[in-house]
């Protein structure tokens, strides 16, 4: 995956996929669910996230406290040394990482911790989700950080014009 043409293609687009996805929130579209799903299964036939992981290496995933449970067990470690290793509380008052890529993240951009990772990683990158149209915002800044959901997003353009 070559992430320098994505960064360079989502920036370019960035506008227009903001207005396209203000757009379709306003006009509640009723089957909106069903095209981004239907998007998001076609793309994910041709998009391996082993490729990539720009996700893990950019961004990081809010930890609840059923995450940080279930991730410290993995560690062998107790939640509060977890928190102290890795957590920090962002300006949303969330727990997430303190550092940028993902230190559970290896070289070949699998994750150590798959089989517990936490929730937001689990349902990433949200396009398959139901209500879509109440995660749009987020389904916007995840084009710049996911090659996939600027395609799926392509896709739902094409779809419904």
């Amino acid at each position: 995956m070559d992430l320098e043409s994505f960064s360079e293609k989502s920036k370019s687009q960035s506008a227009s996929n903001k207005a396209f996805l203000k757009k379709i929130k306003q006009k509640k579209i009723r089957n909106l669910d069903d095209v981004f799903h239907a998007a998001h299964e076609e793309v994910f036939e041709q998009i391996d996230c082993l490729t990539c992981a720009n996700c893990c290496k950019t961004t990081s995933p809010i930890f609840y406290q059923k995450d940080i449970e279930r991730v410290a067990k993995r560690l062998r470690m107790k939640p509060f040394e977890f928190i102290e290793k890795y957590l920090k509380i962002d300006e949303d008052k969330d727990y997430v990482l303190k550092q940028a890529p993902c230190p559970f993240l290896g070289a070949d951009n699998y994750c150590s911790v798959y089989e517990d990772r936490p929730t937001a990683c689990r349902e990433y990158p949200h396009t398959n989700r139901k209500n879509m149209h109440q995660i749009l915002d987020l389904t916007y800044k995840n084009t710049l950080v996911c090659p996939a959901v600027l395609k799926i997003v392509e896709e739902v353009k094409e779809k419904l014009g």
